[in-house]
């Protein structure tokens, strides 16, 4: 890997105005990151992907490159451009088993975080910098949210969030409470009486869109997102169709087969996909059959009942009628994202969200609620890890804003 890495890395044109770096989300200095390797500064390299973004190791891997850092280099013009994602990943994963430094003098005040997906790791981190004294509130049994439970292992190995949990959180003496879910036994106000000074919330987006179509309880039907949780205790037999046609559509897709399935459809209403052209790639590399222009019009035990799809100028779409045709299947995965919980919102008192269920909060993460901070998913609907990451760290900055201006003689609750 190192000699395709330093191959790729001698590409690199070190452009004044690097384009590569304005197509990342979150701005990693590329250019300078790969000069600091090839003059043998890996850790100098390692230290700054980690100090601009915690989760670099996972963006590395799972990160719409294409579209991103690849996509805007001037090389992929003509050519192939800079792969910088191999670079990250060698040089975020080398470096990061050299990350030992413990936790930064405390300045005695608590943090609540609730979720520990992407927007939550990486506000523990950037807090747990200046000194605050994080707890980290996590409804699963272990930390990742969507990293964890939503994102195949063959995307993304756990071991990555596994290294990241004892290099970020524990050396940082960052709390984990696993399997405890606010708004039940314990609520924002509890966490407010026992002196955490802001919470954040970043809880994602858990419920799955449904079709609102009869046959959708059916015990052959089930929701992409609650099959990436756990495929093991799946049993799909040998024909599959897959309603979505997004990223997570092709996790399932790809899962599905790597699980025994031997015939899997996936079902778009449109004549594109909605997924990158990677994940689509691969999916049909693996033996994924897209059939377009369809509408799931029922769910019946022996399959999905689809009619044709016409797309109009407005970008409406019309059921034709008279096109209804059973395609047949042993069981049926739903996945047209997802939607938030409402279980929070509906036991804290003056926390405002959308018709749509997401928080309402404004760009540096204020809620309705002043001493109450959200961003990723639960106030934005389902975006990329990185998109999560950048929002975060200007929410980050904004908390910290706001507890240093709280009266000193009350933010020292121990």
């Amino acid at each position: 890997m190192a000699i395709h890495v330093l191959d790729e890395a001698n590409r690199c044109l070190n452009c004044k105005v690097p384009q590569c770096q304005k197509g990342c989300p979150i701005h990693t200095l590329i250019p300078t990151v790969i000069q600091l390797m090839l003059q043998g500064k890996l850790d100098e390299a390692g230290w700054m992907l980690f100090e601009n973004n915690p989760l670099t190791t996972v963006c590395s891997l799972i990160c719409n490159h294409e579209n991103q850092c690849e996509g805007h280099c001037v090389l992929g013009r003509k050519g192939a451009p800079v792969h910088f994602s191999s670079i990250e990943s060698y040089i975020s994963t080398t470096y990061s088993t050299k990350m030992v430094k413990g936790p930064a003098p405390s300045n005695g005040i608590r943090v609540a975080i609730i979720g520990s997906g992407p927007a939550g790791l990486t506000i523990a981190v950037l807090l747990a910098r200046k000194g605050y004294q994080v707890t980290i509130f996590e409804g699963k049994d272990k930390i990742g949210g969507v990293l964890r439970y939503g994102i195949p292992d063959f995307r993304l190995p756990k071991s990555i969030l596994d290294d990241f949990e004892y290099r970020h959180l524990i050396l940082k003496d960052i709390k984990v409470r696993p399997n405890t879910t606010i708004g039940g036994a314990i609520s924002i106000d509890d966490l407010l009486r026992d002196g955490y000074k802001s919470i954040f919330v970043g809880t994602g987006v858990w419920r799955p869109n449904t079709l609102h179509i009869k046959g959708e309880t059916l015990g052959h039907v089930h929701f992409g997102i609650n099959y990436l949780n756990n495929p093991d205790s799946f049993h799909l037999g040998e024909r599959v169709i897959v309603i979505g046609a997004g990223n997570a559509a092709m996790d399932v897709a790809r899962t599905a087969l790597r699980k025994g399935v031997r015939y899997l459809q996936c079902f778009s209403r449109t004549s594109t996909v909605a997924a990158s052209k990677h994940e689509f790639d691969y999916a049909v590399l693996e033996g994924v059959e897209f059939i377009y222009r369809k509408i799931p019009v029922e769910i019946v035990d022996e399959g999905v009942i689809f009619a044709d799809a016409l797309e109009k100028e407005d970008g409406s779409i019309e059921q034709l009628p008279g096109t209804e045709k059973l395609y047949p299947a042993d069981s049926i995965i739903i996945s047209i994202s997802q939607g938030p919980a409402d279980k929070l919102v509906n036991t804290t008192k003056g926390l405002k969200a959308n018709s749509r269920g997401l928080l309402q909060a404004d760009e540096q993460g204020h809620t309705s609620r002043p001493e109450i901070f959200a961003s990723g998913d639960v106030v934005n609907g389902a975006r990329t890890v990185v998109e999560a990451v950048a929002h975060s760290k200007i929410v980050a900055e904004a908390m910290d804003a706001y507890m240093q201006s709280l009266p000193k003689d009350g933010a020292s609750a121990q």
